[in-house]
């Protein structure tokens, strides 16, 4: 009995809560003095329930919301060059088979299967665990650079799929990227002192597309001249 009336006070309570009835006044019954125990513990049960309810609906402890942070490849890997960086999220887009912004385990598996070094499943797990920084048993794009960057600091074991997974994907990060430095830190000094290289391979960009831009052009106005003269 004292289960079915907590239920429907709970029930009743919510419904006011969500604007579905009004408030009306309850009268407990007292029937006994057996009974007011009971009833109290309900109503402590009831009303702890709806205090943790407006602490989720607040924020305020359980679930919290992702950070909305923005991530920004090339600021935070100022040791790659964008051309590198564009070459990795290539790679990890070709590979992201459900476009949703991760590689998965199957996907991680699909990988090294192309890429002639298939991983046993515990093997692809270890992969996954070794930079999964936020323990979601897959990889974002922030955490797939990591792996290229613990191969540019020499942090991985010649025999781990991580090390396996950076030598065989074609981006060379052992000279470009750290410029042959020893150590990652040494590498993370010389990404400093050429905060320029960022700059110019920017305006590099700019001018390769204006360059192209301008030839679209005279084909555009070459084939206007000549449809012209068939008039």
């Amino acid at each position: 009995m004292a289960c079915d009336e907590l239920t429907s006070k709970l029930n009743r309570r919510l419904q006011i809560e969500e604007g579905g009835e009004e408030p009306a006044a309850m009268n407990e019954p007292q029937a006994n003095g057996a009974e007011k125990p009971t009833t109290a513990n309900a109503d402590s049960e009831l009303g702890a329930k709806l205090l943790r309810r407006g602490e989720l609906n607040d924020g305020v402890g359980g679930h919290h919301q992702p950070s909305m942070k923005v991530f920004n490849p090339y600021t935070e890997f100022k040791e790659f060059s964008r051309k590198q960086i564009k070459d990795m999220e290539r790679m990890f887009k070709q590979y992201d088979a459900g476009r949703d912004n991760y590689i998965d385990l199957m996907e991680l598996k699909l990988m090294m299967e192309k890429l002639g070094a298939p991983q046993t499943h515990l093997g692809l797990k270890n992969m996954i665990k070794e930079v999964d920084e936020d323990f979601d048993g897959k990889l974002s794009f922030r955490e797939f650079l990591l792996i290229f960057r613990k191969a540019a600091a020499g942090e991985l074991a010649e025999d781990s799929g991580l090390h396996v997974l950076a030598k065989l994907s074609e981006i060379d990060v052992s000279t470009e990227g750290v410029k042959g430095a020893k150590t990652f830190f040494e590498a993370k000094v010389q990404a400093i002192n050429e905060s320029s290289r960022f700059e110019t391979e920017i305006r590099q960009e700019q001018e390769e597309k204006k360059r192209q831009a301008e030839e679209r052009k005279q084909r555009q106005a070459a084939f206007r001249e000549l449809q012209s003269t068939f008039k």
